[in-house]
């Protein structure tokens, strides 16, 4: 029985952004807060300096994707 084209699509991550997580500076604050999540059964107030602290990651890698973007040229 062959495989549908819906199925095999299913053998990448099932969201573009999902494989390059990994790939961040920020996957070890990431994994951080879902480590607290899971050790406190899910109390997110337990958690609040984990998430302050990936929130903060992301807006650093965020001004440096948008430094690195600006030096780039557009027809190049």
């Amino acid at each position: 029985m062959a495989s549908s084209p819906s199925q095999s699509r299913y053998q990448s991550p099932p969201y573009p952004s999902a494989s390059k997580l990994s790939d961040s500076m920020c996957y070890d604050a990431y994994s951080a807060s879902l480590k607290c999540l899971n050790d406190s059964n899910y109390d997110k107030s337990k958690c609040q300096v984990q998430f302050d602290t990936y929130k903060e990651c992301r807006k650093k890698e965020r001004e440096i994707r948008l430094e690195q973007n600006r030096h780039k040229s557009f027809f190049s």
